[in-house]
């Protein structure tokens, strides 16, 4: 299984593209897989035949797990070869264990029957496993707990709230989880927050649409350009907190959050530093179709250096973004809103307003810098002129 994504540790196979027996070249579709990210195709890096596929349809692998065997290739150390499209015979089950696993023993679970024995205080030594080769699956573990999905010590409990309806996280959804309790409990966060004036932008977007000029970059695009802009001058943003030291990057790959029906991705803006503003305006809304429509390549989701997070779309004034490990810095962007202020020989005007937090990893950067982070990327916007050059 390859590495997909920076932050993928395993993923589900959703379909094999190619059948045991055939034969495929360099840039080949292999198979689909679905990652933490996002849906993608794998492509054949060198040219090839399958002898056998090792996880069938719907499977989990974990990265560098074996997944299939070539012709002539060194077969992997794996229990068995299971073709596309057939069960996984269970290995014979001796009346002592009637399909248990022994005392003692880590018994043979998905990580979805883990989870929910945890969620459930369950233990999953006696339950026995439906799954191929006797492995217990989540349904098994409902199973074992009783009617509501509940232990003996909740029942009670669950009975007062009335029928549960359990949802499985994909993927996705539970290496976000994942992901984002390791940023909550190794992280010491600090945040900072200004307002900046977007008057001016907002001027320039009306200004070309009244013109009637398609693909107008929107106010967020404005802001990916002046962070990137930032990130370029302060470079110790542009950094990563790794193994007990400060890695500052060369390059500056701006990743922008993005809501889909049942997951949050973060497609990555590369070099956004270099970009002109039309040009990150064009990427950004082809990563955001791409994003919802699960089509964005690998390359999309690897090596984002800082992330921008907007909500301003759905009239949030403000919020406090989580930090993606190991990046050492996220920028929560709020929405535009009118407010009056001082125009000069006591007059008042009503402006744009837009409010910015900056949420920073206190082991790489501290809060003068943030300030000063912050300050400049505030003139920017500011000052948009200087950002569509």
């Amino acid at each position: 299984m390859p590495k997909l994504s920076d932050s993928m540790a395993d993923a589900v196979i959703l379909r094999w593209l190619k059948a045991p027996g055939e034969s495929f070249r360099r840039g080949d579709a292999l198979l689909e897989v679905e990652t933490d990210k996002a849906t993608v195709v794998y492509e054949a890096e060198t040219d090839g035949t399958f002898e056998a596929i090792l996880v069938p349809e719907g499977g989990t692998a974990s990265v560098g797990q074996p997944i299939a065997t070539l012709v002539g290739g060194e077969p992997p150390a794996v229990p068995a070869v299971v073709p596309v499209g057939r069960d996984v015979a269970a290995p014979a089950v001796s009346p002592a264990t009637n399909g248990t696993p022994a005392a003692g023993s880590r018994p043979n679970a998905t990580p979805v029957a883990r989870r929910t024995a945890l969620e459930l205080g369950l233990s999953l030594h006696g339950v026995a496993g439906t799954g191929p080769g006797g492995r217990i699956t989540g349904d098994d573990v409902r199973r074992a707990a009783g009617p509501g999905g509940a232990g003996p010590a909740q029942a009670a409990t669950m009975e007062r709230r009335g029928d549960v309806t359990v949802i499985e996280p994909t993927p996705t959804q539970a290496t976000i989880a994942r992901r984002m309790s390791q940023s909550a409990t190794t992280i010491p966060v600090f945040t900072v927050s200004v307002d900046a004036d977007v008057s001016q932008i907002l001027a320039q977007r009306r200004s070309k649409q009244d013109e009637g000029r398609p693909g107008a970059p929107s106010l967020n695009d404005f802001v990916v350009r002046a962070a990137a802009l930032v990130l370029r001058e302060l470079p110790r943003f542009n950094a990563s907190w790794v193994n007990g030291r400060v890695q500052v990057h060369s390059r500056v790959n701006v990743g922008i959050a993005v809501s889909t029906d049942d997951a949050l991705l973060v497609p990555v803006v590369t070099d956004a530093d270099r970009l002109s503003l039309d040009r990150i305006a064009a990427e950004t809304r082809r990563l955001v179709a791409a994003a919802r429509g699960r089509t964005l390549r690998p390359d999309d989701l690897q090596g984002a250096t800082f992330t921008v997070s907007n909500l301003g779309m759905f009239g949030v004034r403000s919020f406090t973004a989580i930090v993606d490990p190991p990046q050492a810095a996220i920028l929560a962007v709020g929405g535009a809103r009118r407010e009056p202020a001082e125009a000069g020989a006591g007059a008042v005007a009503f402006r744009d307003v837009m409010t910015l937090t900056l949420s920073c990893d206190h082991r790489v950067v501290y809060g003068a810098d943030g300030a000063r982070f912050l300050a400049r990327l505030r003139e920017l916007l500011e000052q948009p002129l200087a950002l569509a050059l």
